[in-house]
């Protein structure tokens, strides 16, 4: 298989490739936005991986379908000497989301795959996965994209960050979160 489009979609094409039963992702990062909105900027395309995050009630079955493990490996093989992967598949309970984020997430309409049932969170999660770098330039550049697209208030932002769940109320993990917050709120549009 040759890159035939944007990164992603010849990512995901790749692993949908080697599946032989269905297989439930949700994107997050560059991915999800350029998949998941109308009119990314063009630059979320040229991202050199995917990353997903797993619901807790889909988490035992995927970590027990080695069928899916070893396609994954089989396709991160293939796509290695085009530089691209598809590198972290996170627990939900290690990256930032709100606890019932699972219920908002939004079906991807492509790429078109046979296996793969692609989903990206909603925008508010979505932010949050991208405040776990703090108030990193680029990051803040890609939120504050999200919230002019979704024309997201200060209220709604405000209400999903008191939702927020931090992996194991680590300090770290605190701080980041505290970083951005203040950041993502200045942004966010006023009531």
């Amino acid at each position: 298989m040759q890159p035939d489009s944007d990164n992603p979609t010849f990512i995901l094409r790749e692993l949908d490739s080697r599946l032989n039963h269905a297989v439930e992702l949700t994107l997050i990062g560059k991915s999800a936005m350029w998949l998941g909105y109308d009119d990314p900027p063009e630059g979320f395309g040229a991202t050199a991986d995917v990353d997903a995050v797993v619901p807790a009630e889909y988490s035992e079955v995927m970590d027990h379908d080695l069928a899916f493990w070893e396609s994954l490996k089989e396709a991160n093989a293939a796509l290695e000497r085009f530089g691209l992967y598809l590198s972290h598949i996170f627990e939900q309970h290690s990256v930032f989301l709100r606890a019932d984020w699972s219920t908002h997430r939004v079906r991807l309409t492509r790429p078109v795959t046979e296996h793969l049932r692609l989903f990206r969170p909603a925008t508010l999660d979505l932010i949050l996965t991208k405040m776990m770098r703090g108030d990193d330039p680029q990051h803040m550049e890609e939120i504050q994209w999200m919230i002019t697209k979704d024309h997201i208030s200060r209220a709604g932002m405000q209400d999903c960050l008191q939702a927020a769940v931090i992996p194991n109320d680590d300090p770290i993990w605190q701080e980041l979160f505290q970083q951005a917050k203040t950041a993502v709120l200045a942004m966010s549009y006023e009531s």
